[in-house]
């Protein structure tokens, strides 16, 4: 009796006549699927931001733009290795190389991007200390993450787009 209580339906009635079968999130997470993707991409660009705001930090003393440009240059690679190996599970289909290239490639347009906001946003940012301009990068950065997930997708994905949940 106990069991049974403890079981879960593989189907869930969701009203209207339609069937929800449930999923793990772990088991989701860890599928092909472009959301699973997207949501493991989100999780390796948000680390690898930390890693942007440690070394922004750290360069903060030689001016935004070299803190910047550290901070990219490392952050990207370690991004883009964590891209091959786990967004995209790509070890098999890209190389190093290849991933860093790509991914490289991409962040150029983001390193742009961000120079130019940081360049423009200045006089609002200089009185917030560092924190105000990582803000700045950030904002930008999460606008060109997306195109940078269709274009890593695309270069070191492999296979077709999934379309669902």
């Amino acid at each position: 009796m106990a069991a049974a209580v403890l079981e879960r339906p593989s189907v869930v009635p969701a009203g209207i006549g339609i069937e929800v079968r449930p999923v793990p999130v772990a088991a989701w997470l860890r599928s092909d699927r472009t959301p699973a993707q997207f949501a493991r991409f989100v999780v390796v660009g948000g680390s690898s931001n930390l890693v942007y705001l440690g070394l922004f930090l750290l360069l903060a003393g030689l001016g935004d733009q070299a803190a910047n440009l550290g901070g990219v240059l490392v952050s990207t690679a370690v991004a883009n290795e964590l891209h091959r190996r786990l967004t995209f599970r790509a070890t098999d289909r890209a190389g190093w190389a290849t991933a860093q290239w790509a991914g490289g490639g991409l962040a150029l347009a983001g390193l742009a991007a961000t120079s130019l906001a940081l360049a423009a946003s200045d006089p609002w940012t200089a009185s917030a200390g560092p924190l105000g301009a990582v803000a700045v990068v950030w904002t930008v950065t999460a606008a060109v993450g997306a195109a940078r997930f269709v274009g890593l997708r695309w270069a070191v994905g492999g296979g077709a787009v999934t379309a669902g949940c």
